[in-house]
């Protein structure tokens, strides 16, 4: 079978019962690094640069998927109810397309987002407990009892 790089051919998979056509490509990452990415589709009538168009679009649906997973915490759900069950899923999205609009004026990605700002908030409590106990220093220099003052 000639099986060659941006030449759509037609083939048969195991266990599929119609025949579906096969096409791979070669992918350059950002580190130089390359793979081989093996597309395939059930329109017989596609040509290599509609493939390619398809599998573009699918795979931003794909980040969006992880990200709702990884990013916005939708897969680890605490909720019970129908209602709870529902804010978390509208609020994983929201928090997506929070993530999403941050991505594009910030000119990150979703991780680097997500790494920022759990560091910015872990400032934040470091800093907050710095000054609590700043103050608790003092009042205890002060000779002030701080278990009176519940």
């Amino acid at each position: 079978m000639d099986f060659a790089e941006n030449k759509p051919v037609t083939g048969w998979i195991a266990g599929v019962e119609f025949p579906v056509l096969l096409f791979w490509q070669v992918c350059k990452s950002k580190d130089g690094s390359t793979g081989i990415l093996y597309l395939v589709s059930s329109d017989l009538g596609c040509d290599a640069e509609s493939l390619k168009t398809i599998y573009k679009r699918r795979w931003k649906v794909e980040v969006f998927y992880k990200t709702l997973k990884s990013n916005a915490a939708m897969a680890k759900s605490p909720a019970h109810t129908v209602r709870t069950q529902s804010n978390h899923v509208f609020l994983s999205i929201y928090s997506v397309f929070r993530l999403e609009t941050l991505s594009l004026k910030l000119n990150m990605n979703h991780f680097q987002l997500r790494v920022k700002i759990y560091l910015s908030a872990q400032s934040a409590s470091f800093n907050r407990a710095t000054n609590v106990y700043s103050c608790v220093a003092l009042a205890i220099l002060a000779g002030i009892n701080i278990y009176s003052l519940r």
